[in-house]
């Protein structure tokens, strides 16, 4: 079961999605970097963020708590809705550079190159707790800012 919260409350995916772009916006300006912002959601991507006159494209995405599984889960999928029907789409390597997931309730982000976020399926599992042996692939990507600034 999905359950998008932000301090308790439950919100609305758009107003999610809006959060997780911010906190993204908030790191690259604390990071030193410089924002971009297209007009419009008719992009592949979010934010364009500005690494010392290198732009890299930024897709943002909102992890949620599944209850189930103890364990953070996104889809990595495209996914446009009209009136009648949602659609979603695989992203391919041409759509943006990075994945910037948000975790709101840790206040957590997993960096992944685009080449490595659509490798997986449909979602990604991301893992928080310690209590497991072996750590996921995506554990590798927990708050690495410095892809981004390579």
């Amino acid at each position: 079961m999905r359950d998008d919260r932000v301090k308790g409350v439950i919100v609305d995916t758009n107003r999610v999605g809006d959060i997780a772009e911010q906190a993204v916006v908030l790191r690259a300006l604390e990071n030193g970097w410089s924002v971009n912002c297209p007009i419009g959601n008719r992009m592949p991507y979010d934010l364009i963020i500005d690494v010392d006159g290198s732009l890299q494209k930024i897709q943002v995405k909102s992890a949620w708590f599944d209850r189930a599984s103890g364990n953070y889960v996104v889809d990595n999928r495209r996914t446009k809705t009209n009136r009648r029907e949602m659609i979603r789409a695989n992203y391919v390597v041409e759509d943006f550079d990075f994945a910037i997931v948000y975790l709101a309730e840790l206040k957590v982000f997993y960096i992944f190159p685009v080449e490595t976020f659509i490798e997986y399926g449909s979602t990604i599992t991301i893992v928080e707790s310690e209590k497991r042996q072996r750590k996921p692939r995506s554990a590798g990507f927990r708050e690495r800012w410095d892809l981004i600034g390579e």
